[in-house]
This record gives structure tokens, sequence and C-alpha cells, in this order.
């Protein structure tokens, strides 16, 4: 699951910066709902906006709520990144991970325990700057992170790993049968050169000079 997981996050990381060099696009990535206690984990929140030709002021909380309580900040974003926090199970666990256009606006929590498991909510809110007035726009996105003491085995991970095997068997397979095969016709060949060899010794001396060994191709 790990290395699933790594690739994952790598094909995100591509697939966010091809978007920012070949156009403004914005891609809407879901984050990672699983992470392992004792590993880093990075919840994505990729809020896009929907008019990248009007500058926005972006404003950014990340609030937490265990499985049975209330939701409490624990990270926000105020034209820098600012741990909400003095005090807390979070606190010096938070990273910030957001980009410099504020599309990206993810975290990544360090150290993983058993008690982060939980619903985080990432809160967007944008402040437009039109000339005449300054609308407001605020979008939230929910992560429910599950966090296990150990990586599970993934369902595709034992798929693929089962196709390796059936694949590597059938190379085994064929590469024994060619070898047979190549076995069979050079013993064939010379099984033949050892007839011919034969049946010219048997001929007298005296027809040898006039006799044409036959070879088979």
């Amino acid at each position: 699951m790990a290395a699933l997981r790594k690739i994952s996050y790598v094909a995100s990381l591509l697939v966010l910066l091809m978007a920012d060099l070949c156009s403004p696009v914005c891609v809407e990535v879901p984050s990672e709902t699983k992470a392992v206690q004792g590993y880093h984990m990075k919840l994505q929140c990729i809020s896009c906006m929907k008019r990248e030709e009007v500058s926005a002021d972006t404003f950014v909380e990340w609030y937490y709520r265990p499985e049975d309580g209330n939701d409490a900040l624990i990270y926000e974003y105020r034209g820098g990144p600012l741990e909400s926090l003095g005090t807390g199970p979070f606190h010096g666990r938070i990273q910030w991970n957001g980009s410099k256009d504020m599309q990206d606006v993810s975290i990544t929590i360090l150290n993983v325990t058993k008690n982060d498991s939980g619903i985080f909510t990432c809160n967007v809110t944008r402040d437009l700057n039109f000339e005449i007035h300054r609308p407001s726009v605020k979008r939230s996105k929910f992560i429910h992170l599950i966090v296990t003491e150990e990586a599970e085995e993934d369902f595709t991970s034992v798929v693929s790993e089962i196709m390796m095997y059936i694949l590597l068997v059938f190379l085994t397979l064929w590469l024994l049968i060619e070898m047979v095969y190549c076995y069979r016709k050079v013993s064939k060949a010379e099984e033949t050169t050892q007839e011919s060899a034969t049946d010219y010794l048997a001929i007298p001396s005296e027809n040898k000079e006039n006799c044409v060994v036959p070879v088979e191709e």
C-alpha cells in the first residue's frame, strides 16, 4: 500500500506540474484517506479558481473533528501559514504544502498517530478583487482520515502481484517449450548427419570417389 500511495502521490504532483506549466487549468485531485501510524500524511485540498483573470485574497482554515467530538481549528493561512493552536494534539506536527497561486492549500500531518483518525475539513475563502465590490466565495472539502498500525494490503496490489506470478509462470513454460523444441531439432540434425556418415562409410572404397554424400537441409 505504501508503494501505491507513493506512486499516486507522485502522479498527483506530475498532474499538478503539467497543469501549472502548460496552462492555467487547475485539476482537483482527491486526497488519500488512509494513513499508517508513525508516517507523514498529506491531506490534499485543491480548490480551483473559476475565474483566473480575477485576483483574489485567499484565506484557508483547517478543522479537525474526532470520531466522537466537535470541530476544532488546527491550522489557518492568512497571508502566510499560521498554526492556530498553541497547544493541542497537532501542535508542531502540521506542515504547510500549499502552492503559490493558492489553488492547492494542502497540509501534511507529521508522525501520524492512531488518535489522528477523524474528519478534517478544509475551508477556502476567496475575496475577489473587483473594482466596484469584493464578493466572497467559500468552499469546503471533507477528508475522513483512517489511521492504521500497519499498511493494509491493497486489492489492486494483490491483483498485480497475482498477474505478475501468472506472467512469470507463462514465460517459464514458454522458455522450457522453446528449449525442448531446440534440443529436439539439434538432436535430429545430429542423427541425420550420423546416418549420412554411416552410409558413406558403408560404400566400397572404389566407389567413394564418384559418390556424393547427400546433405539434407
